[in-house]
C-alpha cells in the first residue's frame, strides 16, 4: 500500500535520510536498538543534590523517565521515593545518597536496548 493512498502525508522538512541514528520521543534509534539521549543523562549526573522535596521528585521524575534503561532501578530508587510518602521525615542520609549516585552511574553507564531475537532463546527480567 502506497502512503498516499491511505492520505499519509510525509513532511520533507521533517524527514531524515541516511542518518546513522534519529531522535525518536526522547531517545535515539539506530540500528543495534534504542539509546537514551545523552543530554538527559547529563542533565541527571549534573542535577545538585537535590535536598528540597520538591526538587527530589523533580529529579526523580527525570530519572523514572530513563528507568528502562537501568536494571533494578526501582530498588536503588526506593530510598528517595521513601522520602517523599506522605508522612515522612524530611532527611537527606547517607542512603538517600547512595541511592541517587546509584542511579546517577547506572543511567551513565546505560546500554543500548535491543528487540529480542525471536530464533534464539531469551528471559525477561
Amino acid at each position: 500500500m502506497c502512503m498516499r493512498e491511505n492520505r499519509l502525508y510525509a513532511n520533507i522538512n521533517k524527514s531524515i535520510f541516511g542518518a546513522m541514528e534519529i531522535p525518536f520521543l526522547g531517545c535515539f534509534l539506530c540500528k543495534d536498538g534504542v539509546r537514551a539521549d545523552q543530554e538527559k543523562v547529563c542533565a541527571i549526573a549534573q542535577w545538585p543534590v537535590p535536598v528540597p522535596q520538591k526538587d527530589l521528585r523533580k529529579w526523580l521524575d527525570l530519572a523514572n523517565y530513563l528507568h528502562k534503561y537501568s536494571v533494578n532501578y526501582a530498588k536503588m530508587a526506593r530510598p528517595l521515593t521513601n522520602l517523599l510518602k506522605k508522612d515522612a521525615v524530611w532527611s537527606w542520609t547517607s542512603e538517600a545518597q547512595q541511592a541517587c549516585e546509584a542511579i546517577k552511574s547506572s543511567l551513565q553507564s546505560a546500554p543500548v536496548l535491543a528487540l529480542p531475537d525471536e530464533d534464539r532463546p531469551f528471559s525477561g527480567m
